[in-house]
């Protein structure tokens, strides 16, 4: 694999989150960037639907000077003719010097990797991994509760096919986090995430109520459940409102508690938490340009 891309947030050790992270925040502290992308063209490949995602890079991208191309779903594409993702990525790659990619098949970002040299930054694919969410996750956690270390993190809603989950679970647990995993029976977390945690000797325990254990959290990372992966419309109605976090649930939470959610939401926060000093979503969301913002910098060699 091409060492420099991002296609699961286990391609990078410890060390290379700790200096994106730090990256991050030096962007955040210093909102007079300098043009370290000007002589770059990046392109943004988005086969499926995006707007944190795909804006964030693209608002990162344009702050640093460089220059963005690409299309922003598969039918403003030649895919809607037929054309192959590889014979896409093999064209894309003669004109830019690094491809963000999003694209609902699993694995589709590794194969982009395998067949080109140019680096791939993996911005979702199906319900695999998210990675780059995960940066972002990662610099908002750290931000609020100053570190990264034995943290009580409690994650909601769709834990089967929400591939920030799975990103965030992953990359966490170099940090001894405990997690509580609160979700349907039918969106519990895959086994293989399961065994990751248990061969990592961390503690886990599964909920399928929003109960008066989240006094206990540092972290509650709330899941939209996902229409778009439901085959059956019928399923998919049984599990949309499962839980729903109200303002009146944080009342005995702890100080530092902080409500994150990777967006869109639907249901699964009411309006009400928005105004809460620990709801922490909307600044979630902006820490997206810092982390992606650093991540390319990270792998073009910038800095």
């Amino acid at each position: 694999m091409n060492k420099k891309s991002l296609i699961s947030i286990t391609d990078y050790s410890k060390e290379d989150i700790f200096k994106i992270l730090d990256l991050a925040e030096e962007f955040q502290n210093n909102p007079k960037h300098e043009k370290l992308l000007e002589n770059f063209v990046i392109a943004s490949l988005f086969f499926e639907p995006s707007t944190r995602t795909r804006l964030s890079f693209e608002s990162a991208i344009q702050k640093l000077g460089g220059k963005v191309v690409g299309f922003s779903e598969a039918s403003n594409s030649s895919v809607a003719k037929g054309e192959s993702l590889k014979d896409t990525i093999l064209t894309v790659s003669n004109y830019s010097d690094l491809i963000i990619m999003r694209h609902p098949i699993e694995g589709s970002a590794r194969y982009a990797c395998d067949i080109t040299s140019t680096p791939i930054i993996n911005a979702g694919d199906g319900a695999n991994q998210h990675p780059t969410q995960c940066l972002l996750d990662l610099y908002s956690i750290r931000k609020t509760q100053g570190t990264l270390e034995n943290l009580n993190l409690y994650i909601v809603g769709d834990l089967k096919y929400g591939r920030t989950v799975h990103s965030l679970l992953m990359a966490m647990s170099d940090f001894n986090p405990t997690f509580n995993f609160v979700s349907p029976v039918q969106l519990r977390i895959p086994q293989e995430y399961k065994n990751f945690l248990n061969d990592k000797g961390l503690d886990f325990y599964e909920h399928d109520q929003l109960d008066e254990n989240i006094k206990y959290a540092d972290i509650i990372y709330v899941t939209r459940v996902q229409r778009e992966r439901f085959s059956d419309p019928v399923e998919y109605e049984k599990v949309k409102n499962t839980y729903v976090l109200k303002n009146k649930m944080l009342e005995n939470t702890k100080d530092n508690l902080k409500v994150l959610h990777p967006l869109p939401r639907v249901n699964e926060i009411d309006t009400d938490v928005d105004d809460n000093p620990k709801a922490y979503y909307f600044q979630q969301a902006e820490n997206g340009v810092y982390a992606r913002m650093a991540l390319i910098c990270h792998i073009l060699g910038i800095k």
